[in-house]
């Protein structure tokens, strides 16, 4: 019986490392492409345009009639969910206090909160009609609403949300999308055509890839950009071996 040749089989070795760094050379430079475009586009792009406040203003606050508010600890007391933290804020220009039932670190974090009317003591529902008069408090367009749907995680416009929002549409030409937290009332943002165009580009930029669905992060925090790493690291060490084993063979001169 024949013993396999230790030379052949280095070559082979040795072979099969200079294919895998000519593809992964290949895969990296695609990605390298990719956020070269995209970054290129990020410096050209409308920074106004890009953010989707094309029809954004800013909530007219009231002045509040603070002989009568109600007491917040009475407000606590009458409350059968507990609180961690009560606040006075204002809602369609009428003052409500907002009960902290549970809060995240950020506001994009999973939270409970619930409104009280902070002058009779009444608990505000937000449900499609408060929804659309939140949004459209926020909209200084023309258009109308078209539809208002509650949506849940993960949500495309905003994919580091955790809580359920009300989506408020109108039918303007740039498709604009309004958000409304449906536990506190609070605004979440704008989203539109050109916002949307400009997410596209930020995915591929962080190789977020939507069409992994629940997956997208809306950041660099996810699998594809470790599994790319790994890929580099792999791609690194092929090029030293590979260099290693030129400079062995004296394929390099130094004078």
């Amino acid at each position: 019986m024949k013993k396999p040749n230790k030379k052949s089989s280095k070559l082979f070795k040795l072979s099969t490392i200079k294919s895998l760094h000519k593809w992964l050379s290949l895969l990296v430079f695609i990605q390298l492409f990719i956020w070269l475009g995209t970054g290129i586009f990020f410096n050209w792009m409308d920074h106004d345009k890009a953010s989707g406040n094309h029809y954004r203003q800013a909530v007219v606050k009231q002045d509040i009639e603070h002989i009568r508010l109600l007491d917040p600890q009475a407000v606590l007391k009458a409350t059968h969910l507990p609180a961690s933290e009560i606040t006075l804020v204002q809602r369609l220009g009428q003052p409500y206090y907002l009960l902290t039932h549970d809060k995240g670190l950020y506001k994009h974090f999973d939270s409970d909160f619930s409104l009280v009317d902070a002058y009779t003591g009444v608990t505000l529902e937000i449900d499609k009609t408060v929804a659309s008069a939140l949004a459209r408090a926020s909209y200084n367009g023309t258009a109308k609403v078209s539809t208002v749907l509650a949506v849940e995680p993960p949500i495309e416009d905003f994919l580091k949300e955790q809580n359920s929002l009300w989506q408020v549409n109108f039918s303007d030409e740039l498709n604009t999308s309004v958000y409304i937290n449906a536990s506190s009332g609070r605004l979440v943002g704008h989203s539109n055509e050109d916002k949307r165009f400009v997410d596209f580009f930020f995915m591929l930029h962080f190789m977020d890839y939507a069409l992994f669905g629940q997956d997208a992060v809306g950041g660099f925090n996810n699998w594809q950009i470790i599994f790319f790493a790994l890929l580099t690291l792999l791609f690194c060490l092929t090029g030293l071996i590979w260099t290693l084993e030129l400079l062995i063979k004296g394929r390099y001169k130094f004078k």
